[in-house]
């Protein structure tokens, strides 16, 4: 059978450290923002860890990442998307010396990956930010964090060059604008917390970004250097020019980080809305010559596409991944009200390809759902999840239409490729995994490891390259 998928295209799956790993306080690692955040990106934080949080031991993937890298081995894995828990190499973040247990770990992590011919793909900050430097310094607000920054990757840059090729500076860095805390570690709280400041902040992270490419490029020459923007294509709710302005104007809020990322310099559009807003950034004499150190590929996240409108009549907000706009009245919603768009996917994929012509890497996708683990009539445990395979083959099936109308994608990680805690909720119920883990939301179980039906199924798709999605739609 005849596929869309290139030659090499890397398929695998992802997580982040603060949701799987466990072991918060063991091995020198220091407390991050997350090690307070119980209840995910709604809920009120604490002063210290609390034994609710369930992130406290994620799924313990600490102590058993050998035994689920050889699940994902088991699958076909191109590629794995993982992060580094920056408070497990630097406890407060302001550190000088690097903690040797952490940098240990992920040797051995990685190690374990290329074993199997698994290629790491690594995000450097994925939501967690040492505790210290948010408390201490209110998080990418302070200027300082950018030489912090600095220091944390030049150290694993220069550990981890022979080992890792595909690096990705901050996760869904535009959150920051919805999530200043769990994104930008900016312990100000959201509504106190002015636009200048905000801004201010975006910048400093846009300049560290930068600053991390340019390191990347001068420290390992052959590695790929990416961003990581959460994509969020906004419709017109109607062909009233005011719905196509509202959605535009929205469009830029999120544009803005990839058009920093992949031009250089800031796009006209964010200067009228600085002078509009009375926010002055300031730049540092050297900032406008890092930014210049353009990223080699743009990664993103797709779960959900919203729509806009200029009547305030209508503004029905729905939900969805940290940016929740308009329910779209075409679209279904999944059981936590994302509304599943696959063909959302190809235009995301044709509208960032046509700005950038640049390489574009899926990071992000995949259903969050409530599962229930069940006999599987081998004297064995499994989920039959035909829920998650309706929707991942929707989608895939619209990023190979993508690559039919010539746009360039390197590779697809889908989200939570074994059952991690969610980040926006905290819970372990919502599962967007092809392993089951049973662990539960009150914290109990054995946190054995089961493999799902879509487990077998994305086995299939990996080793045909996508040419299994040809039973169901024409690829060819």
């Amino acid at each position: 059978m005849k596929t869309a998928f290139p030659e090499g295209f890397l398929w695998g799956g992802a997580v982040a450290a603060n949701q799987c790993e466990g072991a918060y306080n063991s091995y020198g690692k220091g407390l991050s923002t997350q090690d307070i955040m119980p209840h995910g990106i709604a809920g009120p934080i604490t002063e210290e860890p609390t034994e609710d949080n369930l992130k406290l031991v994620g799924i313990d993937f600490y102590h058993r990442y050998k035994e689920d890298v050889r699940l994902f081995a088991e699958m076909g894995f191109k590629v794995f998307r993982t992060s580094i828990a920056w408070s497990r190499i630097y406890p407060n973040g302001d550190d000088l010396t690097p903690n040797e247990e952490g940098l240990q770990f992920y040797d051995d992590l990685f190690d374990e990956c290329r074993k199997y011919g698994i290629e790491p793909l690594v995000t450097l900050s994925h939501y967690e930010t040492p505790l210290h430097l948010a408390k201490e310094y209110d998080g990418w607000v302070n200027r300082k964090l950018i030489s912090f920054y600095e220091r944390y990757v030049t150290t694993v840059f220069k550990r981890y060059k022979d080992k890792v090729k595909y690096w990705l500076t901050f996760n869904e860095i535009n959150s920051i604008l919805e999530a200043p805390f769990m994104s930008g570690g900016i312990y100000t709280p959201k509504e106190k917390l002015s636009k200048q400041d905000l801004y201010q902040a975006v910048h400093h992270e846009l300049v560290a970004s930068a600053l991390a490419v340019k390191l990347g490029h001068e420290l390992m020459p052959g590695a790929k250097l990416g961003c990581m923007v959460l994509s969020m294509p906004t419709y017109p709710l109607t062909p009233n020019p005011d719905d196509v302005i509202a959605s535009m104007h929205f469009e830029h809020k999120n544009d803005f980080f990839a058009d920093v990322h992949a031009r250089g310099t800031y796009p006209n559009y964010m200067k009228r809305y600085f002078r509009e807003n009375g926010i002055e950034i300031h730049f540092a004499p050297e900032d406008e010559e890092l930014l210049k150190h353009t990223v080699d590929f743009i990664s993103f996240s797709y779960y959900v596409s919203i729509c806009e409108t200029g009547d305030p009549d209508k503004r029905k907000t729905g939900q969805g991944n940290l940016f929740a706009g308009v329910p779209n009245p075409y679209l279904q919603a999944s059981e936590w009200g994302w509304q599943i768009d696959p063909q959302g996917l190809r235009y995301v994929l044709n509208r960032f390809y046509d700005r950038y012509q640049k390489p574009l890497f899926i990071v992000e996708n995949g259903l969050g759902a409530v599962d229930e683990l069940v006999d599987d009539g081998h004297g064995g445990k499994t989920v039959n999840d035909d829920y998650r395979i309706a929707y991942m083959r929707d989608h895939l099936i619209q990023v190979g239409e993508a690559i039919k109308d010539g746009v360039e994608v390197m590779g697809y990680t889908s989200w939570g490729c074994i059952d991690i805690v969610s980040a926006s909720t905290a819970e372990m119920k919502k599962r967007y995994g092809f392993i089951y883990v049973d662990r539960n939301n009150d914290g109990s179980g054995t946190l054995e490891r089961f493999r799902k039906k879509s487990f077998h199924w994305y086995k299939e798709v990996i080793g045909t390259n996508g040419a299994s999605l040809n039973k169901d739609h024409n690829l060819e």
